[in-house]
């Protein structure tokens, strides 16, 4: 049977109604009618759409829950990165934040914040395409999240449809999945009941929610989103982060209410003063005040350190703290030759955790906080996560405490520690310190980098003790009987040891980056490392500029990598793993994009600059690395071709000089029609 025109204007007319109803319930808290009205109209909707399901939308508010479980979720790339925060922990890091700004800045008249509490969730990106929701993706390490569109689904309110009559054709937004503690209390009250576990917070119960493959589940349990960046195809309009949060609700999203500009830091210290206050009276958890800068244009002028955005801080409440009293003072050497000093504390609980250990981070914080065996001192959780000695109560030392000295050798390999200038931390210059290669060896093997299975710090001291292993490149030298030798190992032990190395050869370039431990470079930043050169003798070769050219690439990194790939015993690495077979070229996912790969681009590098006719740049950018290509951000001797439009800028100055080919709009679609 199919609908008629009359059938499809009701379809219509209840959609919109029953939209406008939970909009004002969810986001507004003014309902517009009774529950058993909702319900009534709800009900009429869901048998149109059983007898004509060719009207069912993916923008309909039926379609909100899933019937059938998902059998797991795929990990996606984040069509914009997701950056974590910097954090302020008291008011003069808030204005060394702030110094820094203006120093990059220079003379700015407006230099206004805008301040929102930060919400103690699961961050999450949704994509909307032409005004309906098509993409749901955890934060996941920023760079890639897993999908979990069903799931987002749920949450009421997420608007399935933009409240917009002409919606940009791409719309990203970003905010905070939670659950209102008084959901939280009632979910862990249910599990009790249950004999079950409880959630250790809202935070972990809103995370483990949002993962679970049920989608009923999820709808269960009420999870509710506060949207709070907002990215569009076309932003021109939009020039401030407050005109943002105002657009926002105006989609239909959740903002929450508590924002406030603040035209000075001293404003922005009585804002979080007044939470810190205020913020247990709250039905949710925050555990601290996001500081932004207002203006789109300052933003985009500060950009990016390898971390952070410059442009933002999280400014964070007192962490929970907790006395205890110091058994040792240790030193660790990392793999960097980093020597830090630990103590070694009895036993107690902080946040949640048990604590034993605590960071002393370097010798000048010993001296400062002049630390012994013995004394009390009082720890927290710096960000809740690292827990960090934060003073010593010194009216209770034991009279006979001595000063704790920094050795003055290193403890692994009795090198002389030095200290380089203008750094807080100590080191081994050694390269052949135990402990540098030890701790590169685990970081190769880790599950972010070469994930070698088997391969911990046991059989990593196993390897080295026997002299076995002296660098990475060894590894790939290894026989099953050496291995087999070694102390509680046995032939399928060294077996499957050798096979989890063998298999380590097949890891992506980017991960064979980030495990080759270069200071500073995460494996956010090894992502994008490698995709913007694709070889790693280009990578080797690129200079400072065009290294810190690549967004979300600062000075700090491109000058670390640069000299990184300066040092000979680096270079000789590189080249015994080369030949080993591990993976140095960026290999591009075609997978699902066969058919439309053309040979013309494929493999080729590409810079886009100045306004074209009809595409938008990410436009350009999405078909030519559907076609097999590579888009950069800047001109190099490697680029291939460079994209030109009107009001072309320094780019295309460059390019001529290197003599790098040029084509207009119309020359780039043929080329990527043809074959």
């Amino acid at each position: 049977m199919t609908a008629t025109p009359k059938i499809r204007q009701k379809v219509e007319q209840l959609r919109q109604q029953l939209q406008k109803a939970g909009y004002a319930y969810y986001v507004l808290d003014n309902p517009i009618m009774e529950d058993t009205v909702y319900d009534r109209l709800y009900r009429q909707l869901q048998d149109l759409e059983t007898e004509y399901p060719e009207l069912i939308t993916p923008d309909s508010p039926t379609q909100r829950v899933g019937d059938q479980p998902a059998s797991q979720f795929t990990s996606v790339k984040h069509n914009i990165p997701l950056y974590s925060l910097e954090n302020a922990f008291n008011q003069q890091e808030l204005e060394n934040w702030q110094e820094r700004s203006q120093r990059n800045l220079g003379d700015v008249p407006d230099f206004s914040y805008v301040c929102e509490l930060k919400i103690d969730g699961s961050a999450l990106a949704l994509t909307y395409e032409n005004g309906i929701l098509t993409r749901g993706v955890t934060r996941g390490d920023g760079v890639t999240g897993e999908d979990i569109t069903q799931n987002v689904r749920t949450i009421r309110t997420i608007p399935l449809k933009l409240n917009l009559d002409n919606p940009p054709s791409v719309v990203e937004v970003r905010g905070e999945a939670f659950l209102p503690l008084e959901v939280f209390d009632k979910i862990n009250q249910e599990r009790e009941a249950a004999g079950e576990s409880l959630f250790a917070n809202p935070r972990n119960a809103a995370a483990g929610t949002l993962r679970q493959l049920d989608s009923r589940i999820v709808d269960k349990r009420k999870l509710n989103f506060f949207a709070y960046t907002l990215h569009l195809s076309d932003s021109s309009e939009i020039n401030t982060q407050w005109e943002s949060l105002e657009l926002l609700q105006q989609m239909g999203f959740l903002v929450n209410p508590n924002r406030q500009v603040c035209k000075s830091l001293e404003e922005v210290e009585a804002y979080y003063q007044y939470w810190d206050e205020q913020r247990h009276n709250l039905p949710y958890m925050t555990d601290g005040v996001v500081v932004k800068l207002n203006s789109y244009s300052l933003q985009q002028q500060l950009g990016f350190t390898q971390k952070f955005p410059r442009w933002a801080i999280a400014f964070k409440y007192p962490a929970e703290e907790a006395p205890t009293i110091v058994k040792d003072i240790i030193v660790n050497v990392g793999r960097t030759g980093a020597v830090t000093p630990m103590a070694i504390m009895q036993p107690v609980q902080l946040a949640g955790t048990t604590v034993q250990r605590a960071t002393l981070h370097n010798s000048s914080r010993v001296s400062e906080l002049d630390i012994r065996i013995g004394d009390t001192v009082i720890i927290r959780k710096a960000g809740e996560i690292i827990p960090e000695v934060l003073r010593v109560i010194k009216e209770l030392r034991p009279t006979q405490n001595q000063p704790y000295k920094m050795p003055s050798h290193c403890p692994e390999c009795n090198s002389l520690l030095v200290r380089p200038k203008g750094e807080a931390v100590t080191r081994c210059v050694n390269s052949s310190c135990p402990a540098i290669l030890r701790g590169s060896l685990v970081h190769w093997a880790s599950r972010d980098a070469l994930d070698i299975r088997g391969l911990g710090e046991k059989i990593v001291i196993l390897l080295i003790t026997n002299g076995l292993v002296k660098s990475l490149a060894d590894l790939y030298s290894l026989q099953v009987e050496q291995i087999a030798a070694l102390d509680r190992m046995g032939e399928k032990s060294a077996t499957n040891l050798i096979k989890a190395i063998a298999e380590s050869k097949q890891q992506s370039y980017d991960r064979v980056l980030y495990g080759l431990g270069i200071r500073y470079v995460g494996n956010v930043n090894a992502k994008l490392l490698a995709e913007n050169f694709p070889d790693i003798n280009l990578l080797a070769q690129a200079s400072v500029d065009s290294l810190a050219a690549i967004y979300g690439i600062g000075e700090e990194i491109a000058q670390s990598v640069f000299e990184w790939f300066r040092v000979p015993a680096n270079q000789e690495l590189v080249s015994h793993l080369h030949k080993a077979g591990l993976q140095f070229n960026y290999q591009v996912d075609n997978t699902q994009n066969n058919n439309q790969l053309s040979s013309n681009v494929a493999g080729k590098t590409f810079v886009i600059t100045g306004t074209l006719p009809t595409l938008k740049r990410n436009e350009a950018k999405n078909l030519i690395e559907q076609a097999g290509g590579k888009v950069t951000n800047s001109v190099s001797k490697n680029t291939d071709y460079l994209v030109v439009g009107d009001d072309a800028g320094s780019k295309l100055e460059k390019a001529r000089k290197l003599g790098t080919k040029e084509l207009n709009e119309n020359q780039l679609l043929a080329m990527l029609q043809s074959k």
